[in-house]
């Protein structure tokens, strides 16, 4: 593999293919709508945050690992154990207010 230029010919025909790429209106339009955007739509985000609908085991996983997350930062009183715990406790009541919603839903 060369890392310096092509040779003047490849390049010439690497032109040719791009300016003939251009020139391809819907090609162009493809390319334009198949953009990936850096930041997420603020709609789409919480439409899905509202459609999310927990497993009953996932809740039970983050209930453990929450629970388990408080007693230990309760012992210990570490930072990364308290902040650990401060950042699993809002998604595990997310999920467990959205799995009760979901079970009064369907009953």
């Amino acid at each position: 593999m060369s890392i310096g230029r092509l040779p003047e010919n490849e390049q010439r025909i690497l032109d040719e293919m791009e300016r003939a790429l251009r020139r391809d209106r819907r090609l162009d339009r493809k390319l334009r709508t198949h953009r990936v955007s850096r930041r997420p739509d603020p709609a789409r985000v919480l439409a899905r945050l509202a459609a999310y609908r927990p497993r009953v085991w996932t809740v039970a996983v983050l209930f453990a690992v929450s629970t388990g997350l408080m007693v230990a930062g309760i012992v210990t009183s570490e930072p990364g154990v308290i902040w650990a715990f401060a950042a699993i406790w809002p998604l595990t009541m997310f999920a467990g207010f959205r799995l009760m919603c979901r079970c009064c839903d369907d009953g």
